[in-house]
């Protein structure tokens, strides 16, 4: 017999969970329902921590999302042992919890970098609200970060220290920052605009090493497969994640080829009564028709709702239109439609990508299959137009 029973079980502390708690009270769902979450913090915001939270312009309780206050939150608490077919959880806490249904939810790791000097101290990795904490009490006062990555996170981190007056430099594999989400071209605007704000940008190198600086033991230098050094007093690494399946795995569930729970249109997993959202949710996509899973903030959310509405009955399957964005602080907004490694082979410039006021189509045979736009909202309603067909 379990400790406790109980309708809904939401594993998972992020904006996934946060959405569907929400929904499932909003759609007059007057059972019982409990969120496990394994952070301190009870569910927040994640795009705040490479921006303003992390620049102390914005509090942690501005970062919360909204959970309806009849539903209990359970923080520091991780579900350690799933049991589909017995509807049996197991918490951290050596509490067990019958359920009814259930949602995993359980996000995203950061992918950790497999070079010589990563146990280094003064090394940062920027996925929870602690994270930005220990970085930003960690900055050098007139000193230079150094920074591995040239993604969404790189980017944004390098940005928002550059408004408060701190050097870094990007260093990352690619021809340009973004350019494995958004191509070469938008990744030159990128570049261009990091630059101009004091950013140094060394696009081709790959990391091989950290090595201590002034201080023994902290990294002081990025040392790079061509020889190039950076010096620095702080190191974040910002090289992506993975996708949090180990209490998925162990229960059993069918894991997806993209590193996802599989998970069918309607976001059911393949045990019955149990679904999944967010960063680790590997749907059957009914817009994309292949199975699909897409890291953003924006698509937990709307992921964490379908998967509501359909432990109520709805049966829908998830059709949204996954919509994205990324701030480099106030100088430039990106917002996009469709997933970023969509596979293009055709794209088609509107607008002015000096001016920075442009849109980019990406086709595949012809069709629209993702797009990237600076200030043109038309734009991104065609194409959003265009991938529902």
């Amino acid at each position: 017999m379990a400790d406790r029973a109980v309708d809904v079980l939401l594993v998972g502390g992020g904006p996934a969970a946060a959405a569907a708690a929400a929904e499932l009270r909003a759609a007059g769902f007057g059972g019982s329902v409990l969120l496990c979450g394994r952070e301190p913090d009870p569910p927040y915001e994640r795009p705040p921590i490479s921006k303003s939270y992390l620049l102390g312009r914005s509090s942690r309780e501005e970062a919360l999302l909204d959970v309806p206050e009849d539903v209990e939150v359970l923080t520091r608490t991780s579900v350690m042992k799933l049991d589909p077919a017995g509807k049996v959880a197991s918490l951290s806490t050596k509490q067990t919890v019958a359920f009814e249904q259930a949602l995993i939810a359980t996000g995203a790791n950061v992918r950790r970098l497999p070079i010589e000097g990563a146990d280094l101290e003064g090394i940062h990795y920027l996925r929870a609200l602690r994270n930005a904490d220990a970085l930003r009490e960690d900055l050098p006062e007139g000193g230079h970060v150094g920074i591995v990555g040239g993604s969404f996170i790189a980017c944004e981190v390098a940005a928002s220290l550059a408004t408060i007056g701190v050097s870094s430099t990007l260093v990352f594999p690619e021809e340009a920052p973004m350019a494995l989400q958004f191509g070469a071209e938008v990744g030159a605007v990128v570049r261009g605009l990091l630059e101009e704000h004091g950013v140094t940008v060394l696009g081709g190198e790959s990391a091989a090493r950290l090595e201590p600086g002034a201080v023994e033991g902290r990294a002081g230098r990025i040392v790079c497969a061509s020889g190039t050094a950076v010096d620095c007093d702080t190191v974040v690494i910002a090289v992506g994640a993975v996708p949090d399946v180990m209490l998925a795995r162990s229960a059993g569930l069918t894991l997806g080829e993209r590193g996802g729970v599989a998970c069918s249109a309607t976001l059911e997993t393949s045990a019955p009564g149990v679904y999944a959202a967010g960063d680790v949710c590997e749907y059957e996509s009914v817009l994309h028709g292949r199975p699909m899973r897409i890291e953003h903030h924006e698509v937990a959310l709307a992921q964490g709702r379908c998967a509501a509405r359909n432990m109520l009955g709805a049966g829908e399957p998830f059709s949204e239109v996954p919509y994205f964005w990324t701030d480099l602080a106030d100088w430039l907004t990106l917002e996009a439609v469709g997933p970023p490694d969509a596979g293009w082979d055709e794209t088609e410039v509107r607008g002015s990508l000096p001016g920075r006021d442009f849109s980019v189509m990406y086709r595949r045979g012809g069709r629209v299959v993702a797009a990237v736009t600076a200030g043109r909202g038309a734009d991104l309603d065609e194409a959003r137009a265009a991938l529902r067909g």
